[in-house]
């Protein structure tokens, strides 16, 4: 209750401290007009006409709200306020103290000596206040009428941090008109001079209140960093609805460091639309696993690669080797760790996972601790046409790179899966199925030896990685139309490329610390509900400033081969067990006996090498009896060739 009542208290204070100088204006303002006279001078004329002069000055001064405003944030406009408040009550006054006393004994140029002394009093405070805070003079000649107007949505230490920059900086581009969050104490105050309006669903009113004072925002801004998906997917409607395009503020820590003239506001991105609060990560943990160590990625050119790259730089390996068979990927790749990490010592390797001499060769040489396979083929069409090619790299070459890693003796090997291997309709998902459970029994294998652990780790679809629907939206968006969605009803779970190398860093560090516990575990991130990808696709239209379905169409394509209209987290025969690790789940194996499971796969990929797509798919099928794809063995779409 007290803090509800500090806002009123303290405009209370300072109104009475401004009726204070402006009693003290005027009554100086008569000395110095008539001097040593002003203590013979008739009580009428002199105490009578300061009582009604305070009056109308306080009155004044709460119609313009100059005791709402913050001292330590003071300015040009605030001098155009006073001088407002000192002009007005003058014209008030004289004609009221003429009404009352016909100014019978009041000289007229008190008033115009009271406008110059009365100005002086109301602004020396404030811009002392500002001065001595800043500790330099320039802050006060700033004005904000040169700058975007703009209405926080919530209050966090992003916002607070950018009403600091744009309070400090020269030229600062925007101005905040207000803010809005549905936090009940900050409601009706100031907050570092911003006044809460009122909660998030009054914003349609406090815009409309906004533009009836002729303050109506240009611009929309998130004001915490981290805001959850559903949430922003509202606001982006409700911005869309106002014609307000919605912004983002840019991490506080970034914010810290630049001029607010820099610290340009973003748009809002698709990521922001599916983001999730942020994971309290084990830094530490990881930073013990990674630093001074030897570390290999395969695929390390791609979405997922690329980024665990850059992440695992970041904890100080003593050796970062990174394997690709996509030449350019690679080089892409490599000259970003020349740029950013000149100094981590790392080599760039061309090979091919499905290449058991050329693996053999990598990890004998480069004498990894610790390995994360991130190679893969991952387009659902694609592969379903090229079904060799996909059992090869996805199966043969997890198989490679885990053999690999238990014969070279390292710590952890990371198999990084997905979401389509539950109950797969592709076979791009039946794959990952089968390298999931081989790497599973290898784990059971390998502990019970006291050997490497062999690490899964599970989640659905990566924003905008090599494939996604996210890209694919945008080109059709930016080509004016129209965008496909395969089904209204499609679901799909989504994580940005950040979260899913965190779960995969997190998970590999959570295997090594319980070295007995749960061998064979899947580790799968908490990934809250599936996004209707109809909904994505409209939104993403919003995004772009138009209109759904008048400015960009949607058009409905049907499923593709091997597509399925909802993923699935887990099978229904993978129990689940909670880690202490925030948002990162065990799902127990289905354990399959490693030696006859090796048998199998001998079979798959020597098929596989000799293209002979039937016996491909039938040992598949052998393995994953739940596959219902639509390129099963005996199963051929009409004009569609299998390779």
């Amino acid at each position: 209750m007290t803090n509800r009542r500090w806002p009123v208290r303290r405009a209370l204070v300072v109104a009475l401290f401004d009726a204070t100088l402006a009693a003290a204006a005027y009554l100086v303002s008569f000395y110095l007009r008539v001097g040593d006279a002003i203590v013979d001078w008739p009580p009428q004329a002199l105490w009578g006409g300061l009582m009604l002069f305070v009056a109308i000055a306080a009155g004044v001064g709460q119609f313009f709200g100059l005791s709402r405003r913050v001292w330590r944030y003071a300015g040009l406009d605030d001098v155009a306020t006073i001088a407002k408040v000192v002009a007005l009550t003058h014209l008030i006054f004289l004609p009221v103290l003429f009404l009352v006393t016909r100014l019978q004994d009041f000289p007229r140029s008190v008033v115009l000596i009271d406008v110059f002394v009365m100005t002086a009093f109301l602004a020396a405070p404030r811009l002392l206040t500002r001065i001595l805070r800043e500790r330099r003079f320039g802050g006060v000649l700033e004005r904000e009428g040169r700058r975007v107007p703009v209405l926080l949505v919530g209050w966090g230490d992003a916002a607070e941090t950018f009403v600091r920059n744009l309070v400090r900086a020269d030229g600062a581009p925007y101005r905040v008109v207000g803010a809005v969050d549905d936090r009940r104490d900050y409601q009706g105050r100031q907050v570092l001079g911003v006044e809460v309006l009122g909660p998030e669903s009054a914003l349609e009113q406090v815009v409309e209140q906004l533009a009836a004072r002729d303050e109506r925002p240009e611009r929309l801004v998130l004001g915490r960093a981290e805001e959850d998906g559903a949430h922003v997917r509202e606001l982006v409607e409700l911005a869309s609805r106002l014609a307000l395009p919605l912004s983002r503020l840019p991490d506080p820590r970034r914010l810290e460091q630049a001029n607010a003239t820099k610290s340009e506001i973003k748009p809002i991105e698709v990521e922001d639309l599916l983001g999730r609060p942020q994971r309290v990560l084990d830094r530490s943990g990881l930073e013990r696993m990674i630093a001074g160590k030897r570390v290999l990625v395969t695929g390390a050119g791609g979405t997922i690669g690329s980024e665990l790259v850059r992440q695992i730089a970041a904890f100080r390996p003593s050796h970062l080797a990174l394997l690709d068979n996509a030449e350019y990927q690679l080089y892409l790749i490599d000259l970003a760790m020349e740029e950013s990490w000149p100094s981590l010592s790392r080599a760039a390797i061309l090979g091919d996972v499905r290449d058991r001499v050329r693996i053999d060769q990598v990890l004998a040489r480069e004498k990894p601790a610790l390995v994360f396979h991130a190679a893969a083929f991952k387009h659902v069409p694609l592969v379903e046409a090229n079904p060799n090619e996909g059992v090869l790299t996805n199966v043969a070459g997890t198989r490679v790179v885990a053999d690999a890693a238990i014969a070279a003796g390292v710590e952890a090997m990371v198999l990084i899966s997905t979401d389509k291997a539950v109950n797969p309709s592709s076979l791009m998902g039946a794959s990952k199925r089968v390298a999931e459970s081989y790497c599973q029994a290898l784990d059971v294998a390998s502990l019970g030896r006291g050997g490497t652990r062999i690490v899964t780790v599970r989640f659905g679809n990566v924003l905008g990685s090599t494939g996604s629907v996210v890209p694919l939206f945008q080109r059709q968006i930016a080509a004016g139309g129209p965008v496909t969605v395969t089904d209204p009803e499609m679901t799909r779970y989504f994580m940005t490329v950040r979260e899913a190398v965190e779960l995969v860093l997190q998970s590999c560090e959570l295997a090594l610390s319980r070295p007995k516990d749960e061998p064979g575990a899947i580790h799968v991130l908490e990934m809250g509900e599936p996004v209707k990808i109809l909904d994505l696709a409209r939104q993403m239209i919003r995004l772009a400033g138009l209109r759904p379905g008048e400015d960009i169409k949607i058009e409905f394509t049907g499923l593709r081969p091997g597509e399925k209209l909802f993923e699935e987290l887990f099978h229904d025969q993978e129990n689940l067990i909670k880690t202490e690790r925030s948002g990162i789940l065990l799902a127990r194996p289905r354990t399959v006996d490693l030696a006859i499971l090796a048998r199998a796969l001998d079979e798959i990929e020597e098929a596989a090498r000799n293209r002979r797509t039937e016996d491909t798919l039938a040992g598949l099928l052998r393995l994953v009896p739940e596959y219902v794809g639509t390129m099963r063995a005996g199963d051929r779409r009409p004009g569609r060739a299998s390779l």
